[in-house]
């Protein structure tokens, strides 16, 4: 049983409390409750996770901007070729700090994820973020990015406008700028479409997000020629919060309720503010140069590089 399974199951149990009048009926309902989210959803596989970082309900970018920044002040278009509406971009406040905001945006229902093309955005999305970026460094102003795409949109308009460049260029940029930029992976973090706004000094995904280099369905299909394995995939993967924390590709990770972000969505918006408020206090005391130098080391010290030994092969020939 996955989590939408057990999620069915514990809505039929809060359906039945809202049904009840009798004071001994309701408290027995409760404590059946919570012990299921107890036992049933705090044990969470990795496919688990990959189904709440998909959730339809779960919190966009635009929610997390509209509820943790005050003063919001959108901006739009990428000066070369059009206004990308999978990415949202602009100016917003925390705690009297101005900031540049960058989201990847996702729709709930079906016109929305037309409209944002399911959240893979186009090179001119790319190139709007990297302006608003741009503007952010000449401004002094720290960059907090909302990760969340299933990958960059791989359609021929969008090869043929240069989105492989787009990408690059984004990644290029985003290692010399002088100011703070904290990414947030809070939904999907999908491949090039993820790291073309992602590279950060300090970089955090809520607790039920994930990040890789593909979606497990298409990892299951190059590696095992069947996508039905994908829950397998998602497992070997190691693309949870919790496998990157340890792995030291994230810093940090940012707790969601019981069950995912979308069932308390007012204590996910507290948390991200409270990291961002702390990082934010940190990474305003260095320098540019130390800025530049700590992203730099930062990405330059993931993974690790082992020499071969030839020796053992002298003599063999093939």
């Amino acid at each position: 049983m996955n989590i939408l399974d057990k999620e069915k199951k514990l809505e039929a149990l809060e359906a039945e409390l809202e049904r009840l009048d009798d004071e001994e009926a309701i408290q027995d309902i409760k404590i059946r409750i919570e012990d299921y989210k107890r036992k049933a959803m705090r044990d969470l596989s990795a496919w688990d996770r990959v189904l709440l970082a998909r959730h339809k309900e779960r919190p966009t970018a635009r929610e997390v901007i509209d509820n943790v920044f005050n003063d919001f002040l959108e901006l739009h278009g990428d000066r070369l070729y059009a206004d990308d509406a999978s990415i949202v971009g602009g100016i917003g406040e925390i705690e009297h700090q101005v900031v540049t905001v960058i989201g990847e945006q996702k729709g709930k229902t079906t016109e929305e994820n037309i409209a944002t093309n399911f959240g893979m955005p186009h090179p001119e999305g790319y190139r709007k973020a990297l302006r608003l970026m741009r503007q952010a460094n000449k401004f002094n102003r720290p960059i907090v990015t909302l990760i969340d795409t299933p990958g960059a949109f791989p359609g021929v308009g969008a090869e043929s406008r240069g989105q492989s460049n787009a990408i690059a260029e984004n990644l290029k940029s985003m290692s010399r700028f002088g100011v703070p930029i904290i990414p947030i992976v809070i939904g999907e973090g999908g491949s090039g479409g993820a790291l073309a706004i992602g590279v950060g000094n300090q970089v955090y995904m809520l607790e039920n997000s994930i990040y890789s280099i593909l979606s497990p369905e298409g990892y299951a299909s190059i590696l095992w020629k069947d996508s039905s394995l994908a829950e397998e995939a998602a497992e070997a993967m190691k693309l949870t919060s919790y496998d990157l924390k340890e792995l030291g590709i994230i810093d940090g990770i940012i707790a969601e309720p019981v069950g995912g972000a979308h069932r308390d969505k007012r204590s996910v918006y507290k948390a991200i503010k409270s990291m961002l408020v702390q990082s934010l206090a940190y990474l305003s005391q260095q320098s540019p140069f130390e800025l530049r130098t700590s992203r730099y080391s930062k990405y330059r010290n993931m993974g690790f590089f082992q020499r071969f030994n030839y020796e053992h092969l002298k003599g063999v020939t093939t």
